[in-house]
Order: C-alpha cells, then sequence, then structure tokens
C-alpha cells in the first residue's frame, strides 16, 4: 500500500513565528538552510535545577536593535553541544526543547542559546526543524503574515 505523501508549505528565507512556551508572540527568524540546528538570541542565560531536572533561564530582546523589549524565559535543558559559527569560531552553547508556531502549525524545537546582539536576526530556523515541513523559495519574504507586528513607531 503507498503511503500518501505530505504535502510540504512554503516559506520565505525569513518569516515572522512565535515561540509560545517562551512567551515571545512574533521574532523574526532567518531560515538558514545551511545551519542544522536553530539558534535563539538570549543572554543572562543560567543554569538550574527544578526537581532534579536542568533548566535555562535566560532574556531575550526579540526584536532588532531594541533593547527596551525584553521576555524573561525558562526552558528544560537538553545538553550543551559543540556549534561552529558560518566564521569558522567553535563555542559550547546551552540546548533547549521548546514549540515554535509558524502558518498553522506547532511542533517542538531544539534551539541553541548565544548572543546574537551583532547578527542581523534574533533567531535563526535550521533544516533538522524544517525537515519533513516546509520547502523555501529564497526570492520570497514574510510569507505567514499571521505573526508581524504592526508597524512600530520611533520613540
Amino acid at each position: 500500500m503507498k503511503r500518501k505523501k505530505r504535502e510540504l508549505k512554503i516559506i520565505g528565507w525569513r518569516e515572522w513565528i512565535s515561540l509560545p512556551n517562551l512567551e515571545i508572540p512574533a521574532i523574526k527568524a532567518k531560515i538558514d538552510t545551511g545551519a542544522t540546528t536553530s539558534s535563539l538570541h538570549a543572554i543572562h542565560i543560567e543554569r538550574f535545577r527544578r526537581k532534579g531536572k536542568d533548566f535555562a533561564r535566560f532574556q531575550v530582546h526579540p526584536w532588532q536593535r531594541n533593547s527596551k523589549l525584553t521576555v524573561s524565559a525558562e526552558a528544560p535543558l537538553i545538553e550543551y553541544r559543540s556549534v561552529r559559527s558560518s566564521s569558522g569560531h567553535e563555542t559550547s552553547r546551552p540546548v533547549i526543547l521548546t514549540e515554535i508556531s509558524m502558518f498553522d502549525e506547532i511542533w517542538p524545537i531544539e534551539l541553541t542559546l548565544t548572543n546574537r546582539d551583532q547578527m542581523g536576526f534574533r533567531m535563526l530556523i535550521g533544516r533538522r526543524a524544517m525537515r519533513g515541513r516546509f520547502l523555501v523559495d529564497s526570492a520570497r519574504s514574510f510569507l505567514d503574515r499571521t505573526r508581524a507586528p504592526q508597524k512600530r513607531r520611533k520613540d
């Protein structure tokens, strides 16, 4: 008996997503097919234990060039993983498990936590998170506008 193939949704090279378990309703993410692992901008990262399990506590500035909006979050800590940046620099990063929401789907995702202040995007979504769910159209952006914030005023 033939198995019916799932039709994959098309996404752009950047999309607005949400991280509901971290209480981040909108963050602009770069879809990075060159990266295996996904990465989230995080600062003040602390490891702690609760009921015998490891967790990470951290803060996120979800909008680029805006340090006024800060989200404090906690998530289960899976491990520390060695990650090589695009410049070839290798670091050990905490890896958390949380949920991501894009289009009408919610699924679990592993995220490494690192300071991305100097990067163009606060989040990268790597191949492992997209596998079997989406096809990337590198000529398009923001195909899911349901999470896009209203135009922000410059204060």
